[in-house]
């Protein structure tokens, strides 16, 4: 009986050291948000990602009523990409969404009007597979 114990022992720990060893290690996706062009006057940046997710909130100095604003996945197989911008009493002027998996791959064009002053701009990227810049400038 005892010999009939290890060969069972010996097999329970390779299925287990077989079953922890392929599991899925979530740990080296990442995604980025770096900023490129300061806080006042126009803002900018660019992200990058390898299948993770992110989310990056800039505090951005308006003295106008809106914005022009420009995002773009120059390289891209899956994930989204939004940009959210809210302007000084927290008013949401602009929420756009770029889906890498689909066309368009970029947008651009004028927020809503807001109230001037400090205004915040949220880039998220989520499951995010490429890179791609965004930019902001005073509008009007």
């Amino acid at each position: 009986m005892k010999n009939f114990k290890l060969p069972i022992f010996i097999l329970s720990i390779i299925i287990t050291t077989a079953l922890f060893s392929s599991c899925n290690n979530d740990d080296d996706l990442t995604a980025n948000v770096t900023l490129t062009e300061g806080i006042d006057g126009d803002i900018g940046g660019d992200f990058t990602g390898n299948g993770g997710t992110t989310s990056e909130t800039f505090n951005w100095q308006n003295d106008l009523t809106t914005a022009d604003y420009n995002a773009d996945i120059t390289a891209s197989t899956s994930g989204l990409f939004q940009m959210i911008v809210k302007d000084s009493q927290g008013t949401t002027v602009l929420d756009r969404l770029i889906n890498a998996s689909v066309e368009p791959d970029s947008f651009s064009g004028v927020t809503s009007s807001g109230a001037t002053g400090m205004w915040t701009v949220t880039i998220n990227v989520s499951n995010f597979n490429g890179d791609g810049s965004f930019t902001l400038s005073e509008g009007n």
